[in-house]
């Protein structure tokens, strides 16, 4: 991945970044104090795709996961299916799914999305630096990497990104030293009208309760939570997933990520009762979206297809 400064980054992109926004129909006010994204009503219209369970078939340099034995394709080639594939028309693109941060290409991406009539809506965002890290420079590694996905969002009309907390090897979690980070991120990030969203994706550096925690010390509108439906059942705690996801979606926002299970490290497989955990978005107000993120082994194509279906029921 080609990395360019913040400084020349903004000079080039931040403009042309800061007008898309204006312009989606997902638009947020630019002066007001809390984020103002205007969410569609309509069932279908709230559904979302992430692109991570299908970083199998996306060519980049930084994607790990591509599985040469299929077909590739790059992150606007998957934008551009988007609605053929799913009638679904918002995407949740995984940072290391772009195949460089220079202008020219996010300006692809752009291009892209407005062809396809596709928002992006939130962009899952992961550090290998921690927030809570106890060492400073550490600290500072891990605000400089999100500020700059911050400013990604921006130039390609994102309104949101996930920010990931990275276990620390020097420490356990720290709501004070993660606050004080995440603070910094989320001011920065608020001045450009881009919500910070924290997932309750790891037990140890992200676990539902330590977010709430870091949430409520910050204290500002535009750090929220992600609730995951099942990344909290891999504890094997039927009882702890349902209480992780109602303490997430009583600070969640624009973003949530829907699955009907999970696979554990050990190939171990977690069901999730669906109708519960939509009772609980329900009954927590959240009007934002639902991102399908299909994260089993299987055909991630005919997964999600299954899930919308699944997430239309109980959503509708």
């Amino acid at each position: 991945m080609t990395l360019t400064t913040r400084r020349s980054f903004l000079a080039k992109c931040g403009a042309a970044g800061a007008l898309l926004a204006t312009g989606l129909r997902n638009a947020f006010s630019s002066s007001a104090p809390e984020p103002h994204i205007v969410f569609p009503t309509s069932a279908r219209d709230r559904l979302a795709v992430a692109t991570y369970p299908f970083r199998a078939y996306i060519e980049s340099p930084n994607n790990s996961a591509r599985d040469r034995k299929l077909p590739g394709m790059d992150l606007t080639d998957f934008i551009a299916q988007l609605r053929a594939k799913f009638n679904v028309h918002n995407v949740e693109p995984y940072f290391r799914h772009f195949r460089s941060l220079e202008p020219d290409y996010l300006a692809s991406i752009r291009a892209a999305l407005e062809k396809s009539a596709v928002n992006a809506v939130d962009m899952a965002v992961s550090n290998e630096a921690s927030f809570y890290d106890a060492d400073a420079s550490a600290r500072k590694k891990a605000i400089v990497f999100a500020e700059k996905w911050v400013d990604v969002a921006a130039a390609i009309g994102c309104p949101s990104i996930r920010v990931h907390i990275e276990r620390a090897a020097n420490s356990a979690p720290d709501v004070e030293r993660s606050a004080n980070s995440l603070r910094e991120v989320t001011e920065y990030a608020a001045a450009k009208n881009i919500v910070i969203n924290l997932e309750n994706d790891d037990l140890v550096s992200e676990d539902a309760f330590f977010l709430v925690k870091v949430i409520e010390a910050v204290n500002n509108p535009f750090l929220r939570a992600l609730p995951d439906f099942a990344n909290s059942m891999l504890s094997g705690n039927a009882d702890f997933n349902y209480r992780a996801l109602q303490a997430m979606f009583a600070h969640a926002y624009c973003i949530c990520h829907i699955k009907d299970g999970e696979a554990g490290d050990k190939g171990k497989h977690f069901d999730i009762d669906l109708k519960r955990s939509f009772d609980i978005l329900k009954a927590s107000g959240y009007r934002g979206y639902c991102s399908m993120e299909f994260d089993e082994p299987g055909d991630p194509y005919a997964a999600t297809t299954a899930l919308i279906e699944k997430t239309l029921r109980y959503l509708g």
